[in-house]
């Protein structure tokens, strides 16, 4: 099906991010983003989402993560809207239950055109290793707001921040793999309205 790959280069004053997303992959990232926790998150989402996804990105990472992180979820929202096309036959929602010991992460979310997020994740403390936690619902919301995503992440239990993260990003791979993958049955826009918007 055409449209299923999106390639996005973004470059600012503060960041330069390349993005190829495939959405019908085996699994495989690749790149760097100059933060090794935030790239274990990437890999664990494609993973799980049985993406192909490739992010490398420089940032002012002297300053902090901030930009960098922010500018990948708006450079990989973009890629997403582009690999999606024009949304024909799509699942359109997508939902996962994901554990890691002794976290659990609820993600819902609606290819629906209308960018929103609700994040209801509180961790116990606010960095793992170098990396800011704060910054994962930066990034949610980046994703969200460029590629049209209503998006619901909820912690229903946790104590290990870690944990928890990784909760989050296995649960966003599930999710969106279930809504991008094609309905065999699907036919047109799945919206009686005809259009995603």
């Amino acid at each position: 099906m055409a449209g299923r790959t999106g390639e996005v280069h973004r470059m600012t004053g503060e960041t330069e991010v390349k993005v190829t997303f495939r959405l019908l992959g085996s699994g495989s990232f690749e790149g760097d983003t100059g933060l090794p926790f935030f790239n274990h998150m990437l890999e664990l989402f494609t993973r799980h989402g049985m993406f192909d996804l490739t992010v490398y990105a420089q940032g002012d990472l002297e300053v902090d993560g901030h930009h960098t992180v922010e500018d990948i979820g708006i450079t990989m929202g973009q890629a997403l809207e582009h690999a999606l096309g024009d949304k024909q036959s799509i699942n359109r929602y997508g939902s996962a239950l994901v554990p890691m010991d002794e976290a659990l992460v609820q993600v819902a979310l609606d290819l629906s055109g209308r960018p929103y997020l609700s994040c209801q994740v509180k961790c116990p403390t606010p960095r793992v290793g170098e990396f800011d936690v704060e910054l994962v619902e930066e990034f949610l919301k980046a994703l969200a707001n460029n590629a049209g995503i209503t998006l619901h992440v909820a912690m229903l239990a946790g104590r290990n921040t870690h944990h928890i993260i990784e909760a989050v990003f296995k649960a966003l791979g599930r999710a969106l793999r279930q809504a991008v993958e094609i309905d065999p049955r699907g036919e047109g826009v799945p919206s009686t309205k005809g259009i995603l918007v």
